[in-house]
């Protein structure tokens, strides 16, 4: 049984500020849902990181634009050119408190810039409908006033913390990922504030992910005059995506997913170029070897048809994040601290992926579910409950003003990821 958490005057008092800040949280989602973030749409992704600058400005710190590194991708054509991202937000605020803690979010949606979902809608006085009002525009107001409750504490200057907030979240993080590692390798732990589960529970482990391109070079002919001169790349690549889901079920927990085939051109034309894009999840870590063993095989096997090239691209972005004893403390954590509101913090484990599991990586613990209630993210009926979001800012104040006053510690918490012996 979690055992009940007791809260100062000055804590109550402090959650009573964030149910007054209620309705300029909602009034605030509003204009940032109303902005096109999509994780493709330079313009979109600036607007909004500048109304972030804005926004984060009264805690103080150094905020500054975080260059990413840009990364290798293949075209549509098999052209391999660079991927560039816009910068990351980022806030760092006491770097040399002795408890460190690393919060991230991501301000990019799945909805491109000429998308016909753009605005929010009321479906009733709590329910919103809006692109990324759950996933995740909500979830960084959340992280806002849970920082905010924090600098009211009377032992915020035990605690620094970094903030960063990425343009890439939705396509993988490959920009963002490295500075997330090196965030989380100096941080103890970790808060992440993707929405909560439909039901209103937390994400616990994550299946690790990966994802990779194979483009395959063939020989173009005429396919009427000169056919057998020609060496189809399509034909070569639909052969490695078949043997490729062949792989489903031969080992416990690891999916392949095809999810397209690009390349070719006019029917009279034997193609000399196709890309097959697809997708790996894994349970555990040592899952990978076996993985990335299967994949060499099939692109080697590809490659040595009569006249045809493979060349893979790609990788595990995201490993595995078991509920392991560290994380597990991360939770228990939670779900004291939703004692104290009178919430039951349930968790499920989910084949799903995020920074939390770039934050494990990093020997980080964490909770990455820390955002608001909604469901069906990632779709037009994506929706937030307006009442969930003063909610979790006090689920994420409490936890922060607990880690601050020693209650919960957190520098055992990352002992315990390390394997150290702890109390």
């Amino acid at each position: 049984m979690t055992k009940t958490l007791a809260l100062s005057r000055q804590e109550q008092d402090i959650l009573a500020w964030i149910d007054g800040e209620a309705d300029a949280m909602v009034a605030t989602l509003k204009d940032w849902v109303n902005i096109n973030s999509g994780s493709h749409n330079a313009e979109g992704l600036e607007a909004m990181r500048a109304q972030l600058e804005a926004a984060f400005a009264p805690l103080g710190g150094t905020i500054k634009a975080e260059t990413l590194a840009p990364t290798k991708t293949v075209l549509a054509n098999g052209e391999v050119t660079l991927q560039h991202y816009t910068p990351s937000f980022r806030l760092t605020q006491r770097p040399d408190a002795p408890i460190r803690i690393v919060l991230t979010g991501h301000h990019d949606t799945v909805f491109p810039k000429d998308d016909s979902f753009q605005s929010w809608t009321m479906r009733d006085a709590d329910t919103m409908n809006g692109p990324g009002a759950a996933d995740m525009k909500g979830g960084i107001l959340v992280m806002l006033h849970a920082l905010m409750a924090l600098e009211k504490h009377q032992d915020r200057d035990r605690i620094g913390y970094d903030v960063l907030i990425s343009p890439d979240e939705e396509i993988g993080s490959l920009g963002s990922g490295p500075i997330i590692h090196d965030l989380g390798s100096a941080a103890d732990i970790g808060m992440t504030y993707e929405p909560a589960l439909a039901d209103g529970s937390l994400a616990g482990a994550r299946k690790g992910s990966g994802n990779w391109s194979l483009k395959v070079g063939g020989r173009a002919a005429h396919a009427g005059r000169e056919h057998h001169l020609g060496r189809n790349a399509i034909v070569a690549a639909a052969h490695f995506a078949s043997r490729l889901d062949s792989l489903n079920g031969q080992r416990d927990g690891v999916t392949f997913n095809v999810s397209r085939i690009d390349g070719g051109g006019p029917p009279n034309v034997v193609p000399a170029n196709g890309v097959v894009r697809f997708n790996v999840r894994v349970g555990q870590e040592s899952d990978q070897d076996w993985v990335l063993e299967k994949l060499e095989r099939l692109t080697q096997e590809t490659a040595s048809r009569d006249g045809i090239s493979a060349e893979l691209f790609g990788g595990f972005t995201r490993p595995a994040k078991p509920m392991t004893p560290a994380n597990a403390q991360m939770f228990e954590w939670t779900r004291a601290a939703g004692s104290a509101l009178g919430l039951d913090i349930k968790w499920n484990a989910t084949g799903g992926v995020c920074e939390g599991n770039n934050l494990w990586a990093a020997g980080c613990p964490n909770v990455d579910t820390l955002g608001v209630c909604g469901a069906d993210i990632h779709s037009h009926d994506e929706i937030v409950l307006l009442s969930s979001l003063p909610e979790r800012a006090k689920l994420s104040a409490i936890m922060l003003m607990k880690f601050a006053t020693g209650e919960f510690d957190a520098r055992a918490a990352r002992a315990l990821a390390a394997g150290a012996q702890t109390c």
